[in-house]
Parts: structure tokens; sequence; C-alpha cells
């Protein structure tokens, strides 16, 4: 008599339309997104935390060693650039004196002692900019670290709920435990959010963030400033649905690092904080930023309801 075995059912990865081919599979295989998803794996088996808590703390511990380091550069950065832009207002009188005297003395024409007045201001600029260590594009180093991280992330997220790279066993056991490692109104991580809590506290984090740097600016927002804070509510209303219809692992990590943003921002208002970070001050530095963005805030619902 043949012994007839059950066998035990193998879980089989959900099926993307982007993880077998194309420019996802690529990135899903890529070294930084295989960096993020062990580092997930190894905070959780390490702590022995649930998954909703590995992924919060690994979001806060990448923010807080990361991104908040290069935030306080960046505002260490700028703010150099707005004295040093104080600056150059006195040099450039001064050089447009000297620029006519020239143009007398060596009878240049027009073109000729514009090219050396502009000549001149830039040679001052970057004197200043190399003085205090401050080029422009140093400000610009938390977006290079901050997206990719995001992306990377988020994408090692997703190849957890879909058993990739590979599929194997070690994956397997990991995307159950993503099936039970959620809390409350999400128990399933590798599911949307059916409650939309999470995506409407993400949409509700980011405009807040958008809002936030707004009101902190005492100088009136420029033309360009305006048009980019409305293309950045825009994307702040769409990323609703879309966390919506993705797994819930990807809203918690996006919805956490929103969070530590605002946290973020609004600590760096501070200037006691400022000043313990060695952020220079500057001339559009508030004494009481939170009053004054409260201020703000307060007339600008008052002009809204009068525009009703």
């Amino acid at each position: 008599m043949f012994k007839i075995t059950r066998l035990r059912p193998v879980l089989r990865p959900q099926v993307s339309p982007y993880s077998e081919y194309g420019l996802y599979k690529s990135l899903s295989e890529s070294a930084p997104v295989e960096w993020c998803q062990n580092l997930l794996v190894t905070v959780h088996d390490a702590t022995g935390l649930p998954w909703w808590a590995s992924i919060i703390g690994t979001t806060v511990m990448l923010r807080t060693c990361l991104t908040l380091p290069l935030a306080v550069y960046q505002n260490r950065v700028l703010a150099r650039l707005e004295n040093a832009t104080l600056e150059m207002g006195p040099l450039v009188d001064e050089l447009k004196k000297e620029t006519a005297i020239a143009t007398k003395v060596y009878q240049w024409d027009e073109k000729t002692a514009r090219y050396m007045f502009n000549r001149s201001v830039k040679k001052q600029w970057t004197k200043l900019i190399e003085r205090d260590n401050c080029h422009p594009l140093k400000s610009t180093l938390l977006v290079w670290v901050q997206i990719p991280m995001w992306v990377s992330l988020s994408v090692g997220l997703r190849n957890l709920v879909y058993m990739l790279p590979y599929g194997d066993p070690r994956a397997q056991v990991t995307l159950l435990e993503l099936t039970v490692g959620g809390f409350g109104f999400i128990p399933n991580l590798t599911v949307a959010d059916q409650s939309w809590i999470l995506p409407v506290t993400l949409g509700l984090l980011n405009l807040a963030i958008v809002e936030l740097q707004l009101l902190s600016r005492k100088n009136v927002p420029s033309k360009v400033q305006t048009a980019l804070s409305y293309v950045f509510r825009g994307i702040s209303v769409l990323m609703v649905p879309v966390a919506a219809a993705v797994p819930s692992c990807l809203v918690l990590f996006w919805t956490t690092s929103s969070a530590y943003g605002l946290a973020q921002n609004l600590l760096l208002m501070s200037p006691k904080v400022r000043r313990l970070c060695r952020i220079p001050k500057t001339s559009s530095e508030a004494q009481n930023p939170y009053d004054d963005a409260l201020d703000r805030l307060k007339a600008k619902l008052k002009m809204s309801q009068l525009s009703k």
C-alpha cells in the first residue's frame, strides 16, 4: 500500500505588474534597496518587536542618524548664504563706483564695462562663499540623501510583501509575519488600509509641512514659491488615494517619515535649538517663531473668511 502524505501549502509571492521585468526589477534588485530590506529584517529579528514597531523604529533611526544631521547642515549653509547675500549689498555698490571710474579712465564701452562689473561681482561672491564654506549646492545634499532613502525603503518594504527578489523560505516567513504584524485598524500589513485612517493622516501631515514652511517665512513668497506651494499641496492630496491602494506597511513608513519631518521642521524653527546646532543667526530669523506662525495662520484664516 502506498502511503499518502499531505503536502504543506507553499506561499507564493503575490504578482506585481512591475516586479518581474523592466525598471522596477532593476530597482528592486539594486544594492540600496537590498541594504534597506536587510536592515528592516535585521531590526525586526534583533529586537523581537512586531513588524509595525520595527518599521516605525527603523524609520526614526534612519531619519535621526542621516536626515536630521543633514537638515541641520542645510540650515547652516542657508543661514550663511543669507548673511553673505547681505554683505554683497555694500560690495556691489562699491563695485559700481569702481566700474564707473574705470570706464572713464580706460574708455570702456558699455559691453566691456558690464562684463568687468559682472566679473568683479562674481569674484567677490566666490570669495564670500569660500570664506563661509556655503556653496549653494551644499544646501541640496539633504535632498540627494532623503529621496533615495525614501525610495529604497519603500521598494524594500514592497519586496517583502511580494517576496522579492527570490521568494525563498525566509521571504515566506517574513510575509507570514507581516500578515499578523500590524495593530488596531491595520492588523495585516500586506493589504491596503481599508479604514483610510493612515492615508488621510499622511495627507494631513504633508499639508501641514507645506503650510508650516509658508507660515515660517517673513517675506512675501515669490511667484515661483507660491506656484511650488500649490504643486506640493496637490501632491499631498494625490498621495491619499495612492496610499489607500498600496500595502499598509508602506503607508505606515510614509506616515512615520512625514510625522518625523514635521517634528523636525518645528524643532529647527526654535532659535535656541538653532544656536545649539551652530546655525548662524540671520535677519529673517524670528525671535518667537511659533507665535508668529500662529498669528500668520489666524490672519490667513480671517482673510479667507472675509473673501467668502
